[in-house]
């Protein structure tokens, strides 16, 4: 650990005015200081290294495959914060605020045309073997730097159309401070504006998506039971079909957590989703399973442990069974073609123990991390290593297993759906989303590998609000939490759910000029009018400010009440 300078107070006062003006964005940060390079790790008795060279590099990779969002402009956030204040929740809820707008109509101008374009997922560009590590990174920074000017742009594009459509929502609060809605002019208060939706903008974590879709036959893309088509935004399924051996990998639809939504919704979104793609396999599937009294712990909360039903378990099994049965079945133009017929071989293992995966549990499996692309080809190959009609003549290879590849977006419960297989922890999982940080390799059985994807935030029309209710970002990630409390108050009452207090101040009761005795005045009907109650209007801050409250949350040096910590804890 470096030793830390003396400085004197005013030097201290200086760098916390730069601190703050870089928070503010007032100035651009200072370059980076140089780390020590004194000290020098050393290897300890087992021969790996040890002490701070280590610790840095395993921090400096961590961070490579961090999830990098877009940032929203300090003006944005003030003027959501200020509309926090000033905008009042409906009350009680309009019942046609429970159906999700439809996003082509969002995306439509009046006169047919389409305001913004398509979105789409960036591929990895062509590579050969004979190329070196520079060159492959080199074109794939390349690549990656025009798809994401392209998604910009198209997000801009439909940000700036919605908002010229949005129409004043409601009328400003009398009771709002003076203070804080002085800060933006008056034309700009009717209506809370739209925030841009969020996607990875991370290249490393793409890779991961990109080397998990190479080396799978097989893909399970798990989707939210709750809302599956926010997990499935088009421009997946588009990505997929464009991929050069698409014709070698088919797709399965999972329904996860099946057991918060209930069989009647599940029933009906797989109805819609039958109908959206008659081609795809769905099935359902839940993760966990409550434990019983005695082996949770003694505070009284309900204790969940990995877990997947017998019937899910073996309806999985039966579609990846039927899935790889028509994988082994050659292509049509192949099957028309008897030269190529006789010399075609699937580039997959022919044979499976699917009796053995579905009694495969917890012990039963290895775990591997990581894991290697496909093997090098002996023949010179074309692009990607895949012929120029996406199937493999002549090769009598048969690979040691079947991939299988997991992907979705975050939260959809990929590594939950891993440890319900196994009947164990195999996997570390968590409520936040974006756990997974690296794509994981993990056998199911010795002919069965399962290979699981970093959830990956996808480009897709929605915005960043309905992202994070619906649990693709996390919450801690996003600056405009004000925004995402208003958006979500005016689905859900939070003041009564939270049992919440307005943190108004009681009105004065008014002061009695009676003169005469109680004791020998009666009133006509026998007991004193009643006063009217006052309406009480709630906004957004005011429930962040009545759970802040109510929990005693109060900032560090002015003591009042951390909206920010309250809307943290409260989505």
């Amino acid at each position: 650990m470096q030793r830390r300078k003396p400085c004197s107070p005013k030097k201290r006062r200086e760098q916390l005015r730069l601190k703050r003006a870089v928070k503010r964005g007032d100035i651009p940060p200072p370059p980076p200081s140089k780390p020590d390079q004194h000290r020098k790790g050393r290897k300890g008795p087992t021969g790996q290294s040890i002490g701070s060279t280590t610790r840095a590099t395993a921090a400096e990779s961590t961070r490579r495959l961090e999830s990098s969002f877009v940032k929203l402009p300090p003006a944005f956030l003030e003027k959501t914060r200020v509309l926090a204040y000033k905008l009042p929740l409906t009350r009680p809820i309009p019942p046609e605020l429970a159906i999700l707008p439809d996003v082509d109509k969002q995306i439509t101008s009046a006169d047919g045309g389409r305001t913004a374009g398509e979105l789409t997922c960036p591929r990895r560009p062509k590579w050969r073997y004979d190329m070196s590590k520079k060159e492959v990174e080199a074109n794939e920074e390349g690549l990656f730097k025009k798809w994401l000017a392209q998604t910009d742009a198209a997000v801009n594009a439909w940000c700036n159309a919605s908002s010229d459509d949005d129409a004043p929502q409601t009328s400003s609060v009398p009771g709002a401070p003076d203070r804080v809605l002085d800060r933006i002019p008056e034309a700009a208060t009717d209506a809370m504006p739209r925030a841009p939706t969020s996607y990875e903008h991370n290249l490393e974590v793409w890779r991961q998506l990109w080397r998990v879709t190479e080396i799978s036959q097989i893909l399970l893309i798990l989707l939210d039971s709750r809302c599956p088509i926010l997990h499935f935004p088009p421009a997946l399924p588009s990505y997929l079909s464009s991929l050069p051996h698409a014709s070698r990998i088919r797709t399965i639809l999972v329904l996860t957590k099946v057991d918060i939504s209930g069989p009647d919704r599940v029933a009906a979104w797989t109805r819609h989703l039958n109908a959206l793609y008659p081609d795809m396999r769905i099935v359902q599937v839940e993760s966990y399973v409550e434990k019983h009294a005695g082996e949770g712990s003694s505070s009284g909360r309900k204790m969940y442990a990995p877990h997947l039903p017998s019937a899910f378990r073996e309806t999985l099994v039966n579609a990846l069974r039927e899935t790889h049965a028509e994988l082994l079945e050659p292509p049509p133009e192949i099957k028309s073609n008897p030269e190529r017929l006789a010399r075609w071989r699937p580039r997959m293992r022919s044979s499976v123990d699917w009796d053995a995966v579905l009694r495969a549990r917890g012990g039963q499996v290895g775990t591997v991390v990581g894991g290697a692309a496909d093997p090098k080809p002996t023949k010179p190959p074309l692009e990607n290593g895949v012929g120029s009609e996406g199937h493999e003549e002549d090769d009598d290879s048969n690979p040691e297993f079947l991939t299988i590849g997991l992907i979705g977006q975050p939260n959809v419960g990929k590594s939950s759906l891993l440890n319900a297989l196994f009947g164990t922890q195999k996997v570390r999982v968590s409520r936040t989303p974006g756990k997974t940080k690296h794509f994981q390799t993990l056998f199911w059985t010795s002919e069965v590998r399962l290979v699981d994807c970093p959830g990956l935030v996808i480009p897709n029309y929605v915005p960043m609000e309905t992202q994070v209710l619906s649990g693709i970002l996390p919450i801690s990630r996003v600056s405009a939490i004000p925004l995402c409390i208003y958006h979500a108050a005016r689905l859900i009452p939070l003041e009564k759910v939270l049992g919440l207090a307005h943190p108004s101040p009681p009105s004065a009761a008014p002061e009695d000029k009676r003169t005469w005795r109680e004791d020998i005045f009666t009133w006509r009907d026998g007991e004193p009018p009643k006063a009217q109650p006052k309406e009480v209007v709630w906004t957004a801050m005011d429930i962040l400010t009545a759970y802040a409250n109510k929990k005693g949350w109060m900032t560090a040096q002015a003591g009042r009440p951390d909206v920010n910590r309250a809307g943290n804890a409260s989505t």
